[in-house]
């Protein structure tokens, strides 16, 4: 900037300023080359994506979020294409693929009207008027859902897990999915809650996916802490100890004087004692099963194993919450303090080996509130793969469940969505109408890629699409496996009300956010110095001599 020939500085020198159309057509050509991306991810005919970081490690998946997660994205712009995904995550659970792909669409039917000397602030107002009234299509045409429908409830587990490589297992892991989910369901003022965080899922390579399995109760990834005690306990009493089976040393320094040797037999008999009354005190209440949060003494181990008793130590504080919850123990912070109605209940717990790893399974809990899930598979990967396509079925899950709504899949409500905002777009005159049916265009992406990656004309099939749904067939959508328009609802492809609503919601914002841009500072990078005599010397930001 100059004034009167004067130049007058305001930016920090190497700051980079981009304004007006460059900086929103930079902004968006790079949220939607993430949106591209991640584009024929999406759908049960969809690729995956090979990731690979800076120290080797490879990541294989097709899930968005993950994706997202890995890339080390640079742009602004991209990263909030990122925080999309994260958003669509945390609230939904699925459909981040779907949220990021909606996104990009919407962003490039609104540079092709900023093209066309549309003011952004037009364009993102008929986005808002067009947001609204989906939302309010979509709470029309759901479908009421009961906890009693578990049919129903597995289907929509399936359909989150058919794009994934555990695809071939999805019955069996839908059926785990719903039976943890209900397991844990609480209702609150007349609302169902389910605290997915409940699910403990355990994942361990060297089998078979189908040999992955539910269980009634926690799974501890510690072993039994002597050979001598017992590895099966029927009809399980179990005490929940956060505190330590060892001798407490005193907090500050001491010094004993012992002049006689039979001082030191009597000092050790008096620790053994003290050892041996806490051991009493367990046998005493009844508890035949210890799981410690602290540390278990070598000769208190000894003892326990001669009662019989089996114990865990130094049990993470999350597992004991676990077993808390699933035994309806308590867990006791003074063993003096230790009653036989503290003790939690199973009908067994026992040593098992899985691969190479000894873990210990607290199985048969009478309505437990926190219940394990034993993932398999061949490699690590499958099953950090099948980990990821477990955590959306649960998300589903709990999202149909707590909402009471569900939605059929294949493109079908994107597509019906789009047709009443056409007809909405008409109560409009001008500018906003031209907007609103950008939104209403940018929705068919959905059906539109799912037949892509299928490989199935897309001209066509949004053709017969539209067709149909003009005819009142609201549940028409893309049947990928016979390439042609099928109806969703009876093929059973059926997804929770807000993974849907979610994923316009945030396609919606981060476009609206994006587009508002009109001007982009950048502060200069600061580069890290190589070391002094280090090749080349000391450089500039692009390696050239310091000036």
């Amino acid at each position: 900037m100059s004034l009167m020939g004067t130049p007058i500085l305001i930016l920090k020198e190497g700051t980079q300023r981009t304004t007006g159309a460059d900086a929103r057509k930079n902004n968006i050509a790079a949220a939607r080359a993430i949106a591209e991306a991640i584009r024929t991810a999406l759908g049960p005919r969809g690729m995956d994506k090979m990731l690979v970081d800076n120290i080797g490690d490879v990541v294989i998946t097709n899930d968005g979020k993950t994706i997202l997660d890995e890339i080390e994205v640079q742009h602004p712009a991209a990263k909030m294409m990122v925080q999309v995904a994260k958003a669509q995550d945390n609230i939904a659970g699925d459909g981040t693929t779907s949220a990021v792909v909606l996104a990009g669409e919407l962003l490039k039917k609104a540079d092709e009207l900023i093209t066309q000397k549309i003011h952004p602030t037009i364009v993102i107002n008929g986005f808002r008027k067009a947001y609204d009234e989906a939302l309010k299509i979509l709470d029309e045409i759901a479908i009421p859902l009961t906890i009693k429908e578990r049919e129903k409830l597995e289907y929509i587990a399936m359909t989150s897990m058919n794009s994934k490589i555990v695809g071939g297992d999805r019955e069996k892991l839908a059926k785990m999915a719903v039976d943890a989910v209900l397991q844990i369901l609480e209702e609150r003022d007349g609302k169902y809650v389910a605290d997915i965080d409940k699910v403990q899922v355990i994942k361990k390579a060297g089998a078979s996916i189908s040999d992955s399995q539910y269980i009634a109760g926690v799974i501890i990834d510690k072993e039994v802490v002597h050979a001598d005690m017992p590895k099966l306990i029927r009809d399980a009493k179990i005490a929940l100890l956060d505190t330590p089976f060892e001798i407490e040393k005193t907090e500050f320094d001491a010094e004993i004087r012992i002049t006689d040797p039979t001082q030191i037999t009597a000092f050790k008999e008096k620790e053994e004692n003290i050892l041996r009354e806490m051991i009493e005190k367990i046998s005493n209440v009844g508890a035949n099963v210890v799981f410690c949060q602290k540390g278990i003494d070598d000769r208190a181990q000894h003892f326990l194993a001669k009662k019989g008793i089996l114990a865990v130590r130094r049990v993470k504080k999350s597992d004991m919450e676990k077993l808390a919850r699933a035994t309806g123990g308590r867990i006791v912070t003074n063993l003096d303090s230790l009653t036989s109605g503290d003790l939690g209940h199973a009908e067994a717990v026992e040593e098992r080996k899985i691969a190479n790893d000894k873990m210990v399974f607290v199985t048969g809990c009478k309505d437990p509130k926190s219940v394990s899930v034993l993932l398999r598979g061949g490699t690590e990967r499958i099953v950090d793969e099948a980990e990821r396509a477990f955590h959306d079925a649960l998300c589903v899950v709990r999202n149909a469940v707590e909402d009471g709504y569900f939605v059929a899949g294949g493109g079908a409500p994107e597509v019906e969505v789009a047709r009443r905002l056409l007809e909405f777009s008409q109560k409009f005159a001008g500018k906003e109408q031209l907007a609103i049916k950008a939104f209403a265009e940018a929705l068919l992406v959905i059906p539109k890629t799912l037949a892509e990656n299928a490989g199935i004309d897309t001209v066509e099939i949004l053709g017969k699409l539209m067709a149909e749904h003009e005819k009142g067939k609201v549940w028409a959508g893309v049947d990928i496996y016979n390439e042609k328009v099928a109806d969703m609802l009876k093929l059973n492809i059926l997804e929770p009300l807000r993974t849907k609503k979610q994923a316009i919601k945030s396609a919606y914002e981060a476009a609206s956010m994006i587009i508002r841009i009109d001007d982009v500072i950048a502060a200069k990078r600061e580069t890290p110095k190589p070391p002094s005599g280090g090749p080349g010397g000391e450089g500039g930001e692009y390696g050239a001599p310091p000036m």
